[in-house]
């Protein structure tokens, strides 16, 4: 069976979210992505505590996709370090994880 992950980033406005899920899933490197917002981050940057305003995009793609689902992000993002975390799924419904890996395509 295909491994499943969730993959996690965040970034500063609705749209920018809107975006990055729409890309992944066009370029069937995400079977889905759901943007929820704003949440707040405080963080460490460049010597300095920050906080900010902050949209998540969770992905759910396999583990095949990952590679170039990251590098996807990482072209499209705008942050210097984007956060790109990913998770496996351990568990799931059945036909769920199937229509996932149906759905994502690894280049």
């Amino acid at each position: 069976m295909t491994l499943a992950l969730t993959v996690l980033t965040t970034t500063d406005s609705a749209e920018k979210a809107e975006a990055l899920a729409r890309g992944a899933v066009e370029a069937r490197l995400a079977a889905c992505a759901q943007v929820s917002g704003p949440v707040t981050s405080v963080y460490h940057w460049q010597q300095a505590i920050e906080t900010s305003e902050e949209w998540q995009v969770v992905f759910k793609t396999t583990e095949a996709a990952y590679a170039a689902l990251e590098a996807h992000l990482l072209a499209a993002h705008d942050y210097d370090t984007p956060e790109i975390i990913a998770t496996p799924v351990v568990r799931g419904s059945a036909g769920y994880l199937a229509w996932l890996a149906a759905e994502t395509v690894a280049p």
